[in-house]
């Protein structure tokens, strides 16, 4: 069992909505993204995800864009990526990583040496944005070779047909995007995503998360009643970027964020 699938099934024994924070990997810059990591497990995050840092992330919007634009601005790489989930491991065997990011950097390092990277370095999942699931193959079947899980986004606009072919696909889980826009986008209707949730799991056993318009700790416990898990990434990127030249306030105004998601979530499932 994967230790992805492995943390789904202890938080659904223990009727909890796995909380899964997205940073950016060297942003504000490279020497914060490790601290960062754990400052989100200390808090309460159950799953980890860390983002590539790409130029052009056009599923994203303007706050991950320029997190990007700071990360690639101190030359943060792939490599250095994969360096900092095996700095994490060195302290944190448990808590699952899940990279997540665009398709050219991955082809750039090479697909199969990537794999064999991110295996050795501790990473659980993958989660390639730009990668339908009719092209994926080559790198699932990579990944699934290597213990590692291929994860898919599932849209509003996801017909039946194509649904069940990534969820035939994908393994670990698969992330439902809450809204039709980018990263960080407003008006999510929790009523619709319900609705769509219950479509999905007609299709797949897999554990779904719902992401992509979580901005506050009442939107998370909302979404904490009907999805496996709720992924938050530009509300905490964003807090990221207000105290990025001051490093202790950072890693404990994100610590504060992460565990009022946490606790609103518990709150709501209890």
């Amino acid at each position: 069992m994967s230790r992805l699938a492995q943390r789904f099934a202890e938080s659904k024994r223990a009727g909890r909505t796995a909380l899964v924070p997205y940073i950016t990997a060297g942003d504000p810059d490279k020497s914060a993204s490790v601290p960062l990591m754990h400052a989100l497990v200390e808090a309460g995050a159950d799953v980890l995800e860390l983002g590539v840092p790409f130029s052009d992330p056009t599923a994203d919007g303007a706050v991950i864009q320029q997190a990007c634009e700071r990360a690639l601005k101190h030359g943060t790489t792939l490599a250095d990526v994969l360096a900092m989930v095996r700095e994490f491991r060195a302290q944190d065997a448990r808590t699952p990583v899940v990279l997540m990011g665009y398709l050219n950097p991955l082809e750039a390092f090479g697909l199969k040496a990537f794999v064999t990277a991110a295996a050795e370095a501790g990473v659980d999942g993958v989660l390639t944005v730009d990668m339908p699931p009719e092209e994926a193959e080559p790198l699932a079947g990579l990944l699934r070779a290597r213990g590692l899980d291929p994860v898919f986004l599932l849209a509003p606009t996801t017909d039946a047909a194509r649904l069940k072919r990534i969820c035939e696909t994908a393994a670990g889980f698969v992330y439902y995007v809450s809204l039709k826009g980018v990263t960080g986008a407003a008006n999510l209707d929790v009523a619709a995503v319900r609705r769509r949730l219950e479509s999905v799991r007609r299709t797949t056993r897999l554990p779904v998360g719902v992401g992509f318009g979580v901005r506050d700790a009442h939107t998370a416990a909302q979404l904490a009643g009907m999805a496996d898990a709720v992924v938050v990434g530009s509300a905490i990127v964003g807090r990221i970027a207000e105290f990025q030249s001051q490093r202790r306030d950072m890693l404990t105004k994100v610590g504060a964020f992460v565990r009022e998601l946490r606790q609103a979530m518990d709150a709501a499932r209890a």
